[in-house]
């Protein structure tokens, strides 16, 4: 059992493993009608029995019963040993009543009758993985090794005590070995409150009603993301809903918005192909965090762990895919001839939408099969299915860490920014003048210097300033992070909150550049981290300030006669889109636009 890789491992070790340590004896045999007879043959004083192994076993002995006369014929003639069609073996049935009227003969010559009791019905599904193979006979030795043990099972967590053990116990008794080397104990589907779900309740769910209304692939996507398969699962319409909507229609409308220009432009993705190193930077980018999420995935899947899995594939489409990379590119699709910036930037989308319905097909086969069959009808690359495809492997060296890195921080500076526009109700098409970011280190001035066009571009800004010393610019407060600090000093608290008030901005400062810091408590060294304290920045006059981790941002929210003009600009433009989306105008159409005199547009 040890030897098995079980999910979870609790289910393993504790409630399988327990169960085996206290073992009790199986009682194999049934009193029943309906299921497997007991093979076995006995004489009225049970001094002697006969164990059958095969149809061909049974039908010589019954030839000897003939012979003895206890049988008027054989009912197994016209079977032929070694034929293993169906037409063959429907020539006879060995259920009850039939087998019970054959009776066969002794080596003294007395009468034998098969014992009445049938086989307890989970010793039929520990034989499973025998009988499916029809071993011995239709396959054994090295061919049964190839299938066996099984390299996966799935059952609910109810099956400790039947179909796992069974499983497990007839393994053991015939080959010393196991019968599955990995194991996922599902857990159950409850109500959305907790609950069990049940008819008299009336918080049953008509699972066929969800499937129908929602779509089978929302349904499933919803239940491997929501909840790894062997926690209990809340299930919620209103997730699946969202599913839908979030993930399944980001992921369409990636597809739709690529379709829509590569039609357009002609685009087949039978062009030749434009080196990866020589495509602009964000385009490198997204390939390099393409094959990380390939790696990752195939980690996670290889590990029976799909949950991860499921929620690495999302948020790259989400999070990466349609809300950065194909938002900060749109103007690489618009109008032109197809210049090689342009076909670098459809060869990137294409790449990314073929690879991300590969890896999510074992998820969500449907819409998965649709995109990909709709991008194979134009390009050729593959000929069948998604699920007949070779499942993507990464490519390392297309991979640039110092590069996703640099992007996430900018994305995370970006939404930072975002959130403190929110917060002061100020649009993103209304341009602002700076905003401060103290770095701690060169490599984060680094990352940040590199992607500034981008991060100006996303929030609207006209700076960044990039500060190392925040004194009279960024006010920082900080106390103890008792969950972490708790644990560990928890006889010191008292402590580390005086001493933590007393700190200094240069003392928070240094704590926050610092791996690691040394504290003095109660006479004794101590070492934290930033992760040991809550810091929070306080707005300065006319700038908003936040904090995530060790990344500070603070926005100047004060708005100028010229970036007020310039915002007028931006709604202007913004408005004249939307009337010409509202009037059902293609992207390829010519529009002529008249204006009427305003003091604010003039």
């Amino acid at each position: 059992n040890e030897t098995i890789n079980w999910k979870p491992a609790s289910t393993g070790s504790g409630r399988f493993g327990k169960w085996l340590e206290n073992l009790v004896d199986w009682n194999l045999s049934r009193s029943r009608y309906w299921g497997t007879p007991l093979p076995i043959w006995a004489t009225e004083d049970h001094s002697e029995l006969k164990c059958i192994g095969s149809v061909a076993e049974l039908k010589a002995e019954i030839d000897k019963s003939v012979a003895a006369g206890f049988m008027a014929e054989n009912p197994f003639t016209a079977f032929t040993e070694g034929d293993f069609s169906k037409e063959n073996y429907n020539k006879f049935d060995l259920h009850r009543p039939y087998v019970d009227n054959i009776v066969l003969v002794s080596s003294k010559g007395e009468r034998m009758v098969r014992e009445s009791d049938l086989i307890d019905v989970w010793f039929d599904s520990g034989a499973m993985p025998y009988a499916q193979v029809h071993y011995p006979f239709e396959l054994s030795g090295e061919k049964f090794r190839k299938v066996y043990p099984a390299d996966f099972i799935a059952e609910g967590v109810d099956q400790t005590r039947g179909w796992f053990f069974t499983l497990h116990a007839l393994a053991t008794m015939l080959f010393d070995s196991v019968a599955f080397k990995n194991i996922i104990s599902n857990g159950l589907v409850l109500d959305k409150n907790g609950n069990k779900m049940s008819k008299r309740l009336g918080n049953a769910v008509d699972p066929f009603e969800v499937l129908e209304k929602y779509g089978t692939d929302a349904v499933r996507w919803y239940m491997i993301s929501n909840s790894q398969p062997w926690d209990n699962l809340k299930f919620d319409c209103d997730g699946v809903d969202e599913v839908r909507r979030k993930f399944f229609g980001t992921l369409y409308n990636t597809y739709s918005f690529f379709a829509l220009y590569a039609n357009v432009d002609g685009f087949t993705g039978r062009e030749p192909e434009i080196p990866v190193a020589k495509r602009p930077e964000i385009d490198r980018w997204i390939i390099s965090l393409l094959n990380t999420l390939v790696a990752d995935v195939t980690a996670s899947l290889e590990n029976y762990d799909p949950t991860p899995a499921a929620r690495m594939i999302q948020e790259f489409v989400n999070e990466n895919l349609s809300n950065w990379y194909v938002r900060l590119n749109r103007k690489r699709f618009w109008g032109g001839e197809m210049t090689e910036d342009k076909l670098a930037a459809y060869q990137t989308l294409y790449t990314c939408l073929e690879t991300v319905v590969m890896l999510a097909a074992p998820f969500a086969p449907f819409i998965s099969e649709r995109i990909f069959r709709d991008l194979n009808a134009v390009s050729g690359r593959h000929a069948d299915s998604v699920h007949l495809a070779q499942f993507p492997a990464a490519d390392a060296s297309l991979e640039n860490k110092e590069l996703e890195e640099m992007m996430s921080l900018a994305q995370r500076v970006s939404s930072m920014v975002l959130a403190l526009r929110r917060k002061v109700n100020i649009k993103v098409r209304q341009p602002l003048m700076k905003i401060i970011v103290p770095v701690l280190d060169p490599a984060m001035a680094r990352q940040i210097e590199a992607a500034q066009p981008l991060i100006m571009n996303e929030v609207n800004v006209k700076q960044i300033e990039l500060v190392s010393e925040t004194a009279g610019l960024i006010t920082k407060r900080i106390k103890p992070n008792f969950k972490t600090l708790g644990p560990k000093y928890g006889k010191y608290m008292k402590q580390i909150a005086a001493l933590t008030a007393a700190f200094t901005q240069e003392r928070i400062a240094a704590i926050e550049a610092a791996p690691e810091t040394v504290l003095e408590v109660g006479g004794e060294r101590i070492a934290v981290t930033a992760a040991d304290f809550e810091i929070t920045s306080e707005d300065m006059s006319g700038w908003l300030v936040t904090s995530e981790g060790k990344l500070t941002v603070a926005l100047d929210i004060t708005v100028t006669d010229e970036l007020r003009r310039e915002g007028v600009a931006r709604e202007l433009i913004n408005r004249i889109q939307n009337i010409r989306k509202d009037s059902g105008f293609e992207v390829t159409d010519r529009i002529r636009v008249e204006i009427e005199a305003k003091e604010a547009v003039v």
